[in-house]
């Protein structure tokens, strides 16, 4: 055999060699330190607030009722533009209003053709605004977004999105807070779907992005 094809040879097993020890010192560093690729601080296991009032978004529906006044009852939806329109109203901005709060103005404005209206809004489907919705992104089976529900849960969220991917690196997830200013979580959804953690089940905020990414292995 020709010494250039024997040396060609000799490099290529030790560049297989180098590589071989390579993966096995990253799948052994892996294993003892658990595969956790999150260097973020652990997610509170509490985060709901105790006053959190539910506030209108586009695409709810609105249900108005004017006492002693059927004719000017009636649901409607909530617009793209976050306004409203029915009898005697026209284009009251709705979007990130408390219901009670909504049901003044809608008061103020009757009050110019109705002496002392007395109305209740009553939402009877539940988008929410955007800056409230649970956004769920990367390796969730169906990445999707929420409208949040007072002391939602990760376990919650995972159930809606049906899990995650067979390539999921699940302790490696994360929690984007956008009500703390876009301050970021960790969260380990394999130690509480595949393991049952339940201590791993933390609470939700309204606005929460929850990162799913790949995993290595």
């Amino acid at each position: 055999m020709p010494i250039a094809l024997l040396r060609a040879a000799f490099t290529a097993a030790a560049a297989f060699k180098t590589k071989a020890n390579f993966i096995l010192v990253l799948i052994t560093s892996c294993v003892v330190a658990g595969c956790a690729t999150s260097s973020y601080p652990p997610a509170p296991a509490s985060a709901a607030s105790p006053d959190y009032r539910y506030v209108i978004g586009a695409g709810d529906t609105i249900n108005i009722v004017v006492w002693r006044n059927p004719e000017l009852s009636m649901t409607v939806p909530v617009r793209p533009d976050g306004k409203i329109a029915a009898p005697l109203v026209e284009d009251l901005t709705a979007l990130g209003k408390d219901s009670t709060t909504l049901a003044r103005d809608i008061e103020k404005a009757l009050s110019k053709v109705i002496r002392d209206p007395v109305v209740t809004v009553v939402v009877t489907n539940f988008v929410g605004p955007y800056s409230e919705q649970i956004r769920v992104v990367g390796e969730a089976a169906r990445p999707q977004v929420l409208s949040y529900r007072q002391k939602m849960t990760l376990l919650d969220v995972m159930i809606a999105v049906g899990g995650v991917t067979d390539f999921a690196d699940g302790n490696g997830a994360s929690i984007l807070r956008t009500a703390e200013g876009n301050k970021q979580y960790s969260v380990r959804i394999k130690d509480l779907i595949k393991r049952g953690d339940v201590s791993a089940n933390v609470e939700m905020k309204p606005g929460d992005v929850l990162i799913i990414p790949q995993s290595w292995f």
